[in-house]
């Protein structure tokens, strides 16, 4: 009898283990599907911090530049200030690539960037291999709402 409920122990252990590794399409969380979604294959890394501004925007409605947002948000991330105000990110004290919809801009170009229409922002704080110099100071990317989802929204 003890070997009997020893192995169906084993058993369901093993079950739970394999459920763990091996998940389904239909067991990816929000972010997971958000990055799925939004990124290519280059930006597709699990490595990275993923905020859904697309579900859960109402935060981030009150910043003017969504960097401003993101401070506080992410471990080691500082926002510096240039003498004409434009906020520059930096990462464990490197300065950080950013990217909008996976083209790499001046951290500048995102006061142009409405808060409502950013979808999601992805922050990879290691080496990123897609940036200029490899992104050594990490990487912040942007992508806005796509023409079909900003119809869902209203």
């Amino acid at each position: 009898m003890k070997k009997i409920v020893l192995l169906v122990c084993a058993s369901l252990v093993g079950l739970i283990t394999f459920a763990q590794r091996y998940p389904g399409k239909n067991y990816l969380s929000p972010e997971e599907k958000l990055n799925n979604e939004y990124c290519s294959s280059l930006f597709r890394t699990h490595d990275g911090i993923v905020f859904d501004l697309q579900n859960n925007n109402e935060s981030a409605k009150a910043y003017a530049n969504v960097l401003e947002w993101l401070q506080g948000r992410v471990a080691g991330l500082q926002i510096y200030y240039t003498r004409s105000g434009t906020p520059v990110p930096f990462i464990r004290n490197t300065r950080a690539t950013v990217f909008l919809d996976e083209v790499q801009v001046d951290p500048s170009f995102l006061d142009n960037v409405s808060t409502p229409d950013i979808a999601m922002i992805k922050v990879i704080k290691g080496p990123f291999v897609g940036a200029v110099g490899n992104g050594g100071g990490g990487t912040i990317a942007v992508y806005t709402l796509k023409g079909d989802d900003e119809d869902d929204n209203e």
